[in-house]
Formats: structure tokens, sequence, C-alpha cells
């Protein structure tokens, strides 16, 4: 299992930064220093390690933001330490992994789709509930469309005909898109309260 760990973080390396299209067996294997017959041994092929390799980082956010929400005080420091989860993630991820997972891998694609409209929907959902009873955010939201509204901005960075690569770093317009909805969100005890954190956050 842990050769297989090894692959799994190198290919997934290797993925985020150029893409699943351009890096081949050979440049795992090159990367890690084994031949490439010791990534057939664990993977069929191609398809099945970018398949394998995307449903672990879902599942590893998926947890982080777990652990965010259970340690978080309340929705806004929730939404303020995924921000910094984020920033680390998307750091050093180029934009059109998505449209090659799109293209060239359907299982894939279809695995982040599932986690899109499942656990991170619900993770969304979840936030915007909390806030309001926490009268953290404004009582009149609508969290079905702004559930929706937020799902849709997520994915705006991963669109590289509106924000180009080489004139945009996913990892800020993630940070400045998430910021803007939070402030959109709060009531005035909640703006207070984002002040507050980003004092102690700074």
């Amino acid at each position: 299992m842990e050769i297989q760990e090894r692959i799994l973080d190198t290919a997934f390396h290797l993925f985020s930064q150029f893409g699943t299209r351009s890096i081949t067996m050979d440049d795992i294997a090159h990367k890690m220093g084994v031949s490439k017959k010791t990534l057939y041994a664990h993977f069929a092929d191609k398809d099945e390690l970018v398949t394998h390799a995307i449903s672990r980082y879902l599942r590893s956010v998926e947890n982080d933001c777990k652990v965010i929400r259970t340690a978080a005080e309340d929705a806004i420091e929730e939404l303020l330490l995924v921000m910094q989860m984020l920033d680390k993630q998307f750091r050093h991820m180029k934009p059109f992994v998505l449209l090659d997972l799109q293209r060239y891998h359907s299982t894939a694609y279809q695995a982040f789709l599932s986690y899109r409209d499942t656990s991170l929907q619900s993770t969304i959902r979840d936030n915007l509930t909390r806030g309001i009873r926490e009268g953290l955010y404004r009582p009149d939201l609508d969290v079905d469309i702004l559930t929706k509204y937020r799902l849709s901005t997520a994915m705006l960075c991963f669109q590289p005909e509106v924000f180009a690569p080489g004139l945009y770093e996913m990892n800020k317009v993630q940070h400045i898109l998430l910021e803007h909805f939070l402030y959109g969100l709060v009531s005035s005890k909640g703006f207070e309260r984002i002040e507050a954190y980003k004092l102690q956050l700074s």
C-alpha cells in the first residue's frame, strides 16, 4: 500500500501542475525512480490511475472540510478556514486539470461531479443554515439559490475562458470569490465577526 500511495501522490502532483493529458505513465515512473512495470502492477492503465488520484484528492478535501466544520466556533470561522485550506490546495494547481478530466477521463470527471453535487453542495448548504441560526448571516437569505450560486462560482476558476491561465492564479481567484460571497451573506453582527477573525488570522 505504501508504494501505491507514493504513486498516487506523485501522479496527482504532476497532473495538478501539467494536466492529465500531457503526463504519461513514463513521466510518473521517471519522477518516482521506478519502472513503468511497477505502476502497472497497481493500476491497469493511466485512466484508472487518474480516477484513483482524483477520487483520493476529493476524499481528502471532504475530510478537511469536516474537520474544519467541527473545529470552527461558528459559520464565519468555518468559511475563513476553508479559504485558507483552498489557498493551499489550489496554489500549484492549473485550471485546465478539470477540462482534461471532462475530455479524456469520464470516470474521474463523474467522480468530481458526484463530489460537487453531494458533498460540496451539502457543505455549502449546512454552512448557510448554520450562519443563519447563529445570527451571523441575514435571516432572509434563500439557502437553495445561494447554495447553487456558490457551487457555480466555485467552478469559475476552472474555466480558462473566464480566468486565463498565466493571468490569474486559481488560489487567488477562489479566495476573492469566496470572500465576496461571505460579505454578501453577513448580518451586522456577522460583519463585526469577520473583522475580528481577520485580525486574529493576520
